[in-house]
């Protein structure tokens, strides 16, 4: 909880959070892993094919299926979620930022034809 409150301020938001236009740029590269916390039954009205889906609560008990070697932006369809699910992964030692726009922001920046911006 330390490692969250002292993140906490304006000169380390950029290394928190990663904007859309950043993630797609990365995840293109294969630099990134975008990590889907939202609750199953929020996926079964909502499907996002692309990323890791494991709920919020069952980080814990899945940290082995997270890639070590990538940074991990955590979305959920807000911010809230993802930036306490993303300070919580930084203590296990991961690389982790939370996506600015939430999922529903990557969304607008993706719908119609620029889906086709995001190689997956």
């Amino acid at each position: 909880m330390k490692a969250f409150v002292t993140e906490a301020v304006p000169s380390a938001m950029p290394d928190i959070r990663i904007d859309a236009e950043t993630f797609i740029e990365l995840y293109n590269q294969g630099k990134c892993e975008l990590l889907d916390i939202r609750m199953p039954f929020e996926a079964a009205v909502w499907q996002l094919n692309l990323g890791l889906h494991i709920p919020a609560d069952q980080l814990p008990e899945r940290l082995d299926e997270l890639p070590k070697e990538k940074l991990i932006v955590v979305a959920c369809p807000h911010t809230d979620r993802s930036n306490i699910a993303r300070a919580w992964l930084s203590t296990q030692g991961f690389d982790a930022r939370y996506l600015r726009e939430g999922l529903l922001g990557l969304m607008e920046r993706l719908k119609g034809g620029k889906a086709k911006d995001l190689r997956i």
